[in-house]
């Protein structure tokens, strides 16, 4: 919540402001009033947007129980005309694979969709026949397996929802497809959290099987720290620190999460290209064609014998 000083503080130059701007007329004259006029503006403006800054990001009592907000970090597609770093998409489904496909699904992914977006369709098709998938029934009537293909799904660590509880001490670990979008914060707050993890404050015990992320809602999380130095040994030669390696996974999924950004990116450019040459020649016609019909004047001169034409006498 605000605290008084800044919300006098905030009042008082507002109302200096409101005073210097019932002033104007009479200050127009004058440089230096008007100049100071500006600034007051200005700093009621500043002002303000400090106030809804701390106010966004003010510290409170119940901030445990809400998780630490996430930095900013400059992931390049977040940007208006960013666009994805496809080589960390490769390195970070890499990581998926190595570290995080033993708890997490990718429900909404299928091996086609990674087709020339971080592998050729070859090197798709080698890793789906490494897994083994149920298929049929064949003529017989049974079921057998076959070997992956392009359509099917990245294959799920555990059978159903009570295997995964099970494996995992009663915590649920959740499909990673949307995660990047069903989270507030983002790839901000992914990325803090595989970040995160630290020893609790003094005075703050962890019950046995959780661990502390402060930027977990209520400090406690289930999940263990999994990503090191050295963790993954990148192909192409990245240096493999928790940084990288942490940015490149958090790319691969914001990719799960909006594979078309890209490409919405690329029409959404086209569209301010083509409404803005529209623009400028509804403009040009306006200026040059539809003037002299918007400024026409329309005037009525009868003939010169009306006006030499006798009253008629009334009617009774």
């Amino acid at each position: 919540m605000f605290s008084r000083g800044p919300l006098a503080a905030f009042r008082k130059v507002a109302q200096g402001a409101s005073r210097g701007f019932a002033s104007q007329s009479a200050t127009a004259k004058h440089p230096v009033q008007t100049a100071l006029m500006g600034v007051s503006a200005a700093t009621a403006v500043a002002a303000g947007g400090a106030l809804y800054y701390l106010e966004k990001n003010s510290a409170h009592a119940n901030m445990e129980a809400e998780g630490l907000h996430p930095p900013n970090y400059p992931f390049p597609q977040k940007t208006l005309f960013g666009t994805f770093d496809h080589a960390s998409i490769r390195r970070g489904f890499q990581v998926f694979k190595e570290v995080c496909a033993a708890c997490h699904s990718l429900d909404l992914v299928n091996w086609r969709n990674l087709v020339d977006v971080a592998y050729t369709e070859e090197e798709v098709r080698i890793m789906a026949e490494e897994y083994q998938y149920t298929d049929g029934p064949n003529d017989k009537g049974n079921m057998f397996e076959r070997p992956g293909k392009l359509p099917d799904p990245i294959p799920r660590p555990y059978a159903n929802e009570e295997a995964a509880r099970a494996a995992n001490a009663g915590a649920l670990p959740p499909d990673l497809s949307l995660i990047t979008k069903a989270r507030h914060g983002g790839v901000d707050y992914i990325y803090a959290l595989l970040t995160g993890y630290c020893d609790p404050p003094a005075g703050v015990e962890m019950r046995e099987g959780l661990n502390y992320n402060p930027y977990f809602p209520g400090g406690a999380i289930a999940m263990a720290q999994n990503i090191f130095d050295g963790v993954v040994e990148f192909e192409d030669g990245t240096p493999n620190t928790a940084s990288q390696i942490t940015k490149d996974v958090v790319t691969f999924l914001n990719w799960a999460a909006e594979p078309e950004l890209d490409e919405r990116k690329k029409i959404g450019l086209k569209a301010l290209l083509m409404f803005s040459t529209l623009t400028l020649i509804a403009l040009w016609a306006k200026r040059n064609r539809w003037q002299t019909l918007k400024t026409r004047k329309i005037a009525f001169n009868g003939p010169k014998s009306w006006e030499k034409r006798p009253t008629p006498p009334p009617k009774h």
